[in-house]
């Protein structure tokens, strides 16, 4: 089943005079329960803009993580630079407040010089949630040639001989030339982003054939993933799973899991392909069945002392947003309903409210548990795909302008 644009932006129509859809409004676009989440997803969202009031305007490099609750910075974004200007957008977009519009263009400037990095498979995430958008809300044409600009470094990092874009490394060295990682499908939409704007069919070509060659060797029979998968770089020939960030190559990390459900669910969007939709769905049931019932994620669903290991609420919000975005696709309320109670569950339970030290906005993130980096402290992924789950349900039309929901 597949729905259309317009009936996943229904909900726009019970908006209240501020913007912010009625929770009447809300429960006729999601079903039960609803209503039920939309005053504890407003508080957070209204939390999450007075914390960056606060702390946003002495900010001048972008965030990439927490250490005793205060950003540590990068200069140049490292591969998470676009989620601080997302995150300023997603402000904007609730509060109206023009402090961040202004903010968030600041801030996206300074990844200018990443337009030609040709080092990383990051580019989606640096460019889409802040130059992408940026184009979208201003209408500025400079932000959309610098994200076509991203997208043509992003596909020279692509292996023809196996369909995949590589994902770490500088193009001139040898070591993981064939290692491709859950992460990159989440980085495809600046692909399908440059096609549809340039008419040019080269971009989402490489975009199509790595989503196929991940489909293709990711998912287990159960639904569930590696984080990593090997292959000769010369010949393409598969080697086998792996992992960096999970607990063991038989395991299932569950941010990669999250970002698995997500751009599957987007690479659907772009091209109508019924298969990845498909693989989306099957992600999902993996992932929901073994979510606790705290509904916050354990950092790998199979390492030993799950379910009551450390937490990773940033997988929590990837994952929300691709189940909105799967129950859209398909249909299907339950994803919308487990959605709904990852974000509340977040919102009640993972932000950083009692603390007058944090910076940020959501806690319990984990970043690389087997290296012991980054152990329940806030990233800065984590803040941004919790705003925008939330300002999925409470402001569609809203998000539909910042990053684009529609279906072919």
């Amino acid at each position: 089943m597949s729905i259309s644009r317009r009936a996943v932006l229904t909900v726009a129509a019970g908006a209240t005079a501020t913007g912010a859809p009625s929770a009447q409004a809300v429960a006729a676009s999601g079903g039960q329960g609803s209503a039920s989440a939309v005053p504890a997803l407003r508080a957070a969202a209204d939390y999450a803009v007075e914390k960056l009031r606060a702390v946003a305007p002495g900010v001048s490099a972008f965030p990439v993580g927490t250490k005793f609750e205060k950003w540590v910075f990068s200069q140049n974004g490292d591969w998470v630079g676009g989620f601080w200007p997302g995150t300023l957008w997603m402000a904007y977009l609730h509060s109206k407040d023009e402090i961040f519009h202004t903010l968030a263009l600041d801030s996206a400037r300074k990844l200018a010089p990443r337009r030609y990095d040709t080092s990383t498979h990051d580019l989606g995430f640096l460019f889409y949630p802040s130059w992408v958008t940026a184009w979208r809300l201003t209408g500025d044409d400079s932000w959309r040639a610098g994200a076509i600009q991203a997208a043509g470094s992003l596909i020279q990092r692509y292996n023809p001989h196996g369909h995949f874009i590589r994902a770490w490394g500088a193009l001139n060295d040898p070591n993981n030339a064939g290692r491709i990682i859950m992460d990159t499908i989440m980085n495809l939409d600046l692909l399908a982003f440059a096609s549809r704007q340039t008419g040019d069919e080269k971009y989402l070509h490489v975009a199509v054939e790595h989503a196929r060659t991940a489909q293709r060797v990711f998912p287990r029979r159960d639904g569930s993933t590696p984080h990593v998968f090997d292959f000769d770089p010369e010949t393409g020939a598969p080697i086998g799973p792996n992992t960096v960030q999970g607990y063991s190559p038989a395991s299932c990390w569950s941010r990669g899991q999250a970002w698995g459900i997500y751009g599957f669910t987007t690479m659907y969007r772009r091209t109508g392909d019924q298969q990845f939709l498909s693989t989306a769905r099957r992600l999902a049931d993996f992932a929901v069945g073994a979510l606790s019932s705290d509904h916050v994620p354990v950092w790998d669903y199979r390492a030993p002392q799950q379910p009551y290991d450390v937490k990773d609420a940033s997988a929590g919000a990837v994952m929300a947003c691709g189940l909105l975005d799967l129950s859209a696709a398909t249909g299907r309320q339950d994803y919308r309903q487990v959605a709904l109670r990852i974000l509340t569950a977040l919102s009640e339970t993972c932000l950083t409210r009692k603390s007058s030290r944090a910076e940020a906005i959501v806690a319990r993130c984990t970043r690389n548990r087997p290296a012991e980096d980054g152990i329940e402290v806030s990233l800065p992924y984590g803040d941004y795909y919790l705003l925008e789950g939330i300002l999925r349900v409470l402001q569609p039309q809203d998000i539909d302008r910042a990053i684009d929901l529609s279906t072919l």
